[in-house]
């Protein structure tokens, strides 16, 4: 008789407890919050996967055609500065032996001085302005990140109207200042 009721009682205690682990957790329910900082590490390691990350895919081509053009520029100048250093020292140096360079023949060395500093200079700018549009790359996911989850909804709006307002005569105004005065409104919805 022990044994039964103690069964029972534990078949009742069990049949009592509301389980838990049987109902199913609804996982559309649960959102992850977007991360402002793992925009930024992304789009640092690798130029347009903070842009992926963020899901706005159409800028990755933007950033990629941003670096394309200014490597194109920054390896021209390299070549063109190159060339000219060389012309520059073969002429300064009064070297003698033949020469595969069309500028050593048409300019003087002041010119080829100048025409290098020109496209060293340009050279360096361009790697300057990669520099300055990696950041901007960055700088971009990382705002894009913060602005993900802000709401955009029809309701906002901001009005700007003339008015035509009644003034209030105050007893020590002159009854030339009564009357009708215009201005600005300026109304914010939410």
């Amino acid at each position: 008789m022990n044994r039964s009721g103690f069964l029972i009682f534990l078949i009742l205690i069990l049949f009592s407890l509301n389980l838990k682990a049987q109902n199913a957790i609804d996982m559309t329910e649960i959102k992850k919050p977007h991360s402002p900082h793992k925009a930024t590490i992304y789009s640092a390691l690798l130029p347009g996967l903070g842009q992926a990350y963020n899901r706005k895919y159409w800028k990755i081509p933007v950033v990629y055609a941003g670096i394309g053009t200014i490597y194109y520029f920054a390896s021209s100048n390299a070549k063109e500065y190159r060339k000219a250093r060389e012309a520059y020292d073969y002429v300064a140096n009064e070297y003698d032996y033949p020469i595969d360079n069309d500028l050593v023949d048409r300019y003087s060395a002041q010119d080829l001085q100048s025409i290098r500093d020109y496209y060293r200079r340009n050279m360096e700018l361009s790697w300057i302005v990669m520099g300055l549009w990696y950041v901007l790359n960055i700088i971009d996911a990382t705002v894009d990140a913060h602005f993900f989850d802000y709401d955009i909804s029809e309701d906002l709006s901001v009005r700007l109207e003339p008015v035509m307002r009644a003034d209030q005569v105050l007893p020590e105004m002159p009854q030339s200042y009564a009357g009708i005065q215009p201005g600005l409104s300026l109304r914010f919805r939410f």
